[in-house]
């Protein structure tokens, strides 16, 4: 039986008009060996690089389909951590642009993600409240650390030790000891969230920002060097405000926890605060990774600089100090009291930490990051809140420094969110509008080719010959502009209220307006004298006006032009006749206002689609209504059909675009890709396009392929991505030993866990039917005293004519690291004993020790009662525990061997070169570039 009617999937083809989302941070990288030129910025589901120099998009980092919330760069600058919304991790490669490694351990959105020293491990807070370590290398998880009440703002490795800091929103900042995962020390000395923590002065510091205008320091003493008599004692800092007391004297409880003789690792105290200009919360608080830069904002558009002084600095600067001390005291004093004369200086917080300088951006900032230059200059580059990139310069060290703004990039999109999108009629150019610009896109190319500055737009169109565009907006103003010059060729008073709508005639030669003065206005296209040149332009006059008793909100044509359809405040949709206005029909069974509507290319239907989330198909002959559809799960927001099609799209404030047809009245396929309400969409003459827009900032293109779309299939679609849902969102096995909600396993059972666990089973039970038939063979064999053929299993084959066994562990091989202890974690009992005898075979066989000890512990761990109870494994873990002690010893053999072959090839290169091997040069490089710039300089002045 032939398909009766034929669908054409639309697919997702790109996103443009967006420089960077709100909810992620920017962060500098580091591409081709350049340092603070290129960053990366989330941009919804993907990662845009941007090149700020020239202003351009250099590398895309494609996600899936959730929103970016968190970036971390590696410390070798290969590589950027991503953490999403749904509470997945992906590492990219910044070389390849692609994410190889995934990791899902969290529930809720990501919100802190950092390396440590080596990049070795990655630390990952989120909304869910856990902090998990990741093995970057291995690909897996290490340890979940629980303790907070709230979702995790920051968290820090120290550099030395191998200590973990994290802060929370429950106002708590914690120790943790990643040797034993405890956390061992917690400091509640803030009464409201804890948005941000740094370490500085080579971690002795800790500064942490709260829900206030204070920074509050805290002083880190490491009880191993506190007991080490060579050591000198830590030394003591004046409280530097006076309405907040010494942590001795405080009342918060910290008192307590600091001097309890169960102290261990280090101790905290607080030092002191310093004073933010800011009255509201911090929303980043962020040092350099030189760490003598600290910089902090707020919710508003102010980023406060303070530079942290050396040992050095501070010596002089107490050393000057003490200079006027003496000589204030000397000038007080008698001529006898001279001698016996003791001055004593006491430092404050504000002698360490010395405010710079304020940078005040263009708009409210979200995120930002530094990078300080080895010549000292100092590049804040900054995410706004309005779509925006901006990259300041100073020198931090000059004593009143100016910042600079250097480069910003703003051609890429719209300060604020599209009202209006238009295709022009040859389907090449794109027009989106917004309240302060309207700009010109290549559909081919998505490059921004005009921008013009406009009005609060709310509708638009392509004048016929696509050379002028007309613009309606908030104000009641017509604009026309000419897309050659990018000039406002007129602006005509057309309403007193919002010019809601637009409709261009069928015959082209003029349009209709409908605004919020209860009015639709006729206006047709003229050609005036230009009183700049000699040429004419192009302007219109008002023909007719059609007052209304309600706001009109939305006004259509029909194709023939006899009828023009007028949506009313009043929730009714009234048609009237064109050439007399005379009343011919009103369609209502709306709740709640019709906010778009469009008519087919024939005339036979229009379809209206309101705030109350419905669609009604109406005929336009008697304006009976053929079907009422719930279309969306909020108020539709755009309705437009497809040329010579009665298929039409509809746009809603729930996130989706939907393709309806109207004369099955079926739902056909859900475009999903914007994470905010969606506002408008336009369909290219010709169909094979879809533009839309979103609060979101993000414009989205939506091709359509030559795939055929059944509906079946695409319901069936649907069903399995509901039920892979529905699997996130499953408990975790329950195992053995463990409290119900105390789950320390670092990983989460996804869709792909479950189908790894099945791989595994199907491998398991192709081993058994094979063991089994090879079992049957010799006996057939035997009995005809002769070789029989065995025929071979096709997966085998596949695989390269490879045994049973090996194929089980191919399939354990080809398991992602990431997922491999979620997927044994499912795995049911009754397949663990054949795995642990071939665990045994290939073990002795000496093949993949590793993972295959990894997979062994992780099974006796989570199913050790059971094991252990059951007589027949007895021998097996026997075997076992020989055959690994012996292989691994091995292994670490091999390892130790290779260590010290390298320990020794680097001691020889170091002898021959007599430099060092593994030490970053660059920075030696351009320390002698300055030396010998300098000795030129005195060169020059002696001549």
């Amino acid at each position: 039986m032939g398909l009766t009617k034929q669908y054409l999937r639309y697919v997702a083809s790109a996103v443009f008009g967006l420089i960077g989302s709100q909810k992620g941070n920017i962060v500098f990288v580091t591409l081709r060996g350049e340092k603070g030129r290129y960053v990366a910025v989330p941009a919804c589901e993907h990662v845009f690089i941007w090149d700020l120099r020239k202003g351009e998009k250099i590398l895309i980092l494609q996600g899936l389909k959730h929103e970016v919330t968190c970036l971390c760069p590696s410390p070798d600058g290969l590589h950027l951590a991503v953490g999403y919304e749904d509470g997945s991790i992906r590492i990219f490669s910044l070389l390849s642009g692609e994410g190889n490694v995934t990791f899902n351990g969290h529930k809720a959105a990501i919100t802190s993600l950092k390396y440590d020293q080596l990049g070795g491990r990655l630390a990952s807070g989120s909304k869910d409240t856990d902090v998990i370590v990741w093995d970057v290398i291995n690909e897996s998880g290490l340890y979940r650390l629980k303790g907070h009440k709230d979702a995790i703002t920051q968290a820090l490795f120290l550099r030395e030790k191998n200590l973990l800091v994290t802060s929370g929103k429950d106002t708590m900042v914690k120790w943790w000891d990643l040797d034993t995962q405890h956390c061992f020390r917690t400091i509640v000395g803030h009464r409201t969230e804890v948005w941000g923590l740094v370490l500085v002065s080579e971690e002795k510091r800790l500064i942490t920002g709260a829900s206030d205008s204070e920074l509050r320091a805290w002083d880190i003493a490491y009880l191993q060097e506190i007991e080490d008599p060579e050591e000198p004692e830590p030394k003591k800092i004046k409280e530097s405000s006076p309405g907040i007391q010494d942590t001795h004297e405080a009342e918060d409880g910290t008192l307590e926890m600091e001097e309890a003789p169960e102290d261990r690792i280090l101790t905290c105290r607080k030092a002191g605060s310093i004073m933010r200009e800011g009255r509201d919360r911090v929303v980043n608080l962020a040092v350099d990774k030189t760490g003598r830069i600290l910089a902090c904002h707020g919710t508003d558009s102010v980023l406060e600089v303070f530079r942290i002084l050396s040992k050095e600095e501070i010596q002089k600067k107490m050393d000057k100090k003490m200079k006027k001390a003496r000589k204030k005291a000397k000038g007080n004093s008698c001529k006898g009291e001279e001698e016996d004369l003791e001055v004593s200086v006491e430092m404050t917080l504000q002698d360490e930490i010395q405010r710079v300088t304020n940078i005040k951006t263009s708009a409210k900032i979200k995120s930002f990051d530094l990078i300080l230059s080895p010549q000292g200059e100092l590049k804040a580059v900054f995410l706004l809140q309005n779509n925006l990139v901006e990259l300041y310069s100073l020198s931090p060290s000059v004593p009143a420094p100016q910042p600079v703004r250097t480069n910003r990039i703003t051609i890429g999109g719209h300060r604020s969110d599209v009202r209006t999108l238009s295709f022009s009629s040859d389907n090449i150019a794109v027009l989106s509008a917004a309240a302060d610009s309207v700009k010109i896109w290549n559909r081919s190319t998505l490059q921004c080719i005009r921008t013009m500055t406009c009005e609060y737009a709310l509708c638009s169109f392509f004048v016929p010959g696509d050379r002028q565009v007309v613009i309606g907006t908030k104000t009641g103003k017509l604009q026309l502009y000419d897309l050659a010059s990018g000039n406002l060729l007129e602006t005509i008073d057309a309403h007193d209220g919002a010019l809601w709508s637009l409709s261009l005639s069928p015959d082209q030669r003029g349009f209709v307006t409908g605004g919020a003065d209860k009015s639709v206005k006729f206006w047709d296209f003229e050609l005036v004298k230009d009183e700049n040149s000699t040429q004419k332009r192009l302007s219109v006059k008002q023909t007719r006006t059609l007052q209304l008793d309600e706001e009109v909100l939305c006004v259509r044509y029909s194709p023939n032009q006899k009828l023009l359809a007028v949506s009313l405040l009043d929730c009714t949709v009234k048609i009237f006749y064109v050439d007399t206005l005379k009343f011919f029909l009103s369609l209502y069974g709306h709740k709640l206002p019709v906010i778009c509507m469009d008519i087919s290319y024939d005339g036979a239907l229009i379809a209206t689609g309101s705030a109350d989330r419905n669609v009604k198909i109406w005929g336009l002959d008697f304006g009976d209504c053929h079907k009422s559809l719930f279309a969306h799960d909020d108020s539709v927001m755009y309705l437009q059909f497809v040329s010579k099609s009665h298929l039409f799209f509809t746009a809603g404030k729930d996130h989706k675009i939907k393709q309806w047809d109207a004369d099955k009245f079926e739902h056909i396929q859900t475009l999903e890709g914007h994470h905010q309400e969606v506002w408008c969409l336009a369909v290219s003459p010709s169909g094979d396009y879809v533009v839309s827009s979103s609060h979101d900032k993000s414009l989205r293109l939506w091709e359509r392929t030559r795939e055929p779309l059944i509906l079946e299939e695409e319901r069936e679609m649907q069903r399995e991505a509901e039920y892979e849902e529905s699997v996130a969102k499953e408990e975790q096995p329950a195992v053995p030993g463990e409290t119900q909600g105390d789950n320390y396993f670092t990983g989460k059972k996804t869709i792909e866990t479950v189908k790894a666990a099945e791989r595994i089973m199907e491998a398991i039970e192709l081993y058994r039917e094979e063991t089994a038939k090879m079992k049957e063979h010799k006996a057939i064999c035997k009995a005809a005293g002769k070789e029989v053929p065995l025929p071979i299993n096709p997966i085998l084959m596949a695989y390269g004519n490879i045994s049973p066994s090996a194929y089980v562990l191919e399939i354990f091989k080809g398991i992602r690291s990431s997922e491999l202890e979620e997927a044994l974690l499912v795995l049911p009992f009754s397949y663990v004993p054949d795995v642990l005898k071939l665990f045994n075979e290939f073990i002795q066989l000496g093949s993949d020790i590793e993972l295959l000890c990894r997979c062994l512990f992780f099974l006796l761990r989570i199913h050790f009662g059971q094991i252990t109870s059951n007589q027949m494994l007895v021998p097996v873990i026997e075997k076992l525990k020989e055959t690994t002690i012996s292989k691994v010893s091995q292994v670490r053999d091999v390892i130790g061997f290779n260590m010290a072959g390298l320990d020794y090839l680097k001691r020889e290169c170091e002898a021959k070169s007599e430099v060092m091997f593994f030490a970053d040069a660059t920075s030696h490089l351009e320390e002698k570039k300055r030396k010998r710039k300098k000795r030129e300089k005195l060169i020059l002045t002696l001549t």
